[in-house]
């Protein structure tokens, strides 16, 4: 992406219905809260009648977006790429914390069929931050709702992405952390591109997991794990429950941390996770 202004709305939903014809909505907006609170509201309320996601909501600025575990934040338009897709999931409850750790790595993976030379630099940081090098470039939030039509038929998943496009060098000295930006990468294809391999990916996958589990995908995480052989510390509510070496994630997507009692798996919502 040469440039890297954003389309206009209009035209940006245009270009993205154009390359997922198979989406039941693709829409994007000026400026909207949040895209994932858009698309829960409206599976919630069954708007545009069954049957017809996935679906998809970007906006140029969301002003009451959240990360994980209820974290705000906020960007400026243009500065960042976000939406987020709505599929239909027949998963358990108990398998769904999976998909946290399923919808980061396809988004590494998507945007690695995308970086060409360099491509290895995108990885994926236990559950599902994208990074490039050391710094953060997106954020993945996964939120589910019963299916309201049918509650033996399952969930409603939303997934939702923020990647930075600019600003990292400002973002890492604001945060004081890496930050890295989609600039940096260098990768010059069409923002829709990007758009629609990640929502294609998020869908495929998604289909995968039903029928094979996370167990699909434990050599494919692997692959882009950032994590993999480092010194970890987890942490809950910023107290270090546990320090020692990630070791890649198990069948049911849990991160595997070998500590001097043994090998403890971490679940998705208990803690966060941070390099030592």
């Amino acid at each position: 992406m040469s440039d890297r202004r954003l389309p206009s709305p209009a035209m940006l939903a245009e270009e993205v219905r154009q390359r997922l014809p198979h989406f039941g909505a693709v829409d994007w907006v000026d400026e909207t809260g949040s895209t994932n609170a858009d698309l829960l509201e409206r599976a919630r309320l069954q708007v545009g009648g069954r049957g017809l996601r996935p679906w998809l909501r970007g906006a140029h600025l969301q002003n009451t977006g959240r990360g994980r575990a209820g974290r705000n934040w906020q960007n400026r338009p243009g500065q960042a790429l976000m939406f987020s897709c709505a599929f239909d999931t027949s998963l358990a409850a108990a398998e769904l914390p999976a998909l946290s750790p399923l919808a980061g790595l396809v988004a590494a993976e998507a945007l690695r069929g995308l970086a060409g030379p360099g491509a290895d630099g995108l990885r994926v940081k236990w559950p599902n931050d994208v990074m490039w090098g050391e710094g953060k470039l997106s954020g993945v939030l996964v939120e589910t709702t019963r299916n309201p039509v049918d509650r033996a038929a399952g969930h409603v998943v939303v997934i939702g992405m923020g990647t930075n496009l600019t600003d990292s060098a400002l973002l890492s000295r604001e945060l004081n952390r890496p930050i890295a930006d989609w600039a940096g990468v260098g990768v010059d294809v069409p923002i829709a591109d990007v758009i629609a391999a990640v929502a294609r990916a998020w869908g495929e996958a998604i289909e995968q997991i039903q029928a094979h589990g996370f167990q699909a995908f434990v050599e494919r995480y692997a692959r882009v794990d950032a994590l993999a052989g480092r010194a970890v510390r987890v942490l809950d509510r910023g107290e270090v429950l546990q320090t020692g070496t990630a070791s890649g994630t198990d069948r049911h997507g849990r991160l595997l941390v070998r500590t001097e009692a043994g090998v403890m798996p971490i679940s998705v919502g208990e803690v966060s996770v941070r390099a030592a």
